[in-house]
This record gives structure tokens, C-alpha cells and sequence, in this order.
């Protein structure tokens, strides 16, 4: 148990349907396994599940709980800033896949 951090400026979408929901209507929200620390507050690089990064938003509230089914899950709700130009997203895609989705060694 215990909690993992999610500072390093990625919020990372693990469904397509909060995705869309994020950027169809400039509000959403996502739910993560096991107790995650959010930066509240801060404005963050959303990536898609496929880690392409997509937009900037900010987050406004996480929510770390035990559900129903006795699992560790943390709710974070965001807001749209803005979507990436296709130079930012490439860019931003690429610096993220070297420092966190790429091969670790």
C-alpha cells in the first residue's frame, strides 16, 4: 500500500472515453488504479492511452478512496487549457517516451 506520485507533469489517460470527454466538453475526469498523489492545482501534459501527448489541463481535484469492490482507486478531475499544436504534441511525445513510457535502463 502506500502512495505513488504523479509530479512529473503527465496525466495519463487510460481510456479513450475520458479522453474524449475531456476534449469534447473542456471538463472530464479519470480513475487510476491504487492511491495516486495528483498536483492539484497545477497544469499538467494530458497523454492519450496510446502515450501521444494531447493537450494541456489543469488539474482541479483527486480523490483517493477505497470503492465498493474494496480497491484502491484515486479520481482526478481536470480542465482543458488547450489542446497541442501538432509541433507541440510531437515534441512533447517524444520527450516523453525517452524520460517515462520508453525503456528504462
Amino acid at each position: 500500500m502506500g502512495f505513488q506520485t504523479e509530479f512529473n507533469s503527465v496525466c495519463k489517460f487510460k481510456s479513450e472515453q475520458e479522453l474524449y470527454e475531456l476534449l469534447e466538453y473542456g471538463r472530464g475526469k479519470m480513475v487510476k488504479k491504487h492511491f495516486r498523489v495528483f498536483p492539484t492545482g497545477q497544469k499538467v501534459i494530458a497523454y492519450s492511452p496510446d502515450n501521444r501527448a494531447v493537450a494541456i489541463v489543469k488539474i482541479v481535484a483527486s480523490i483517493a478512496e477505497i470503492n465498493f469492490q474494496g480497491e484502491e482507486v484515486t479520481e482526478v478531475e481536470m480542465e482543458l487549457i488547450r489542446k497541442l499544436t501538432d509541433e507541440e504534441a510531437r515534441v512533447q511525445t517524444a520527450l516523453a517516451h525517452e524520460m517515462f513510457f520508453g525503456d528504462q535502463q
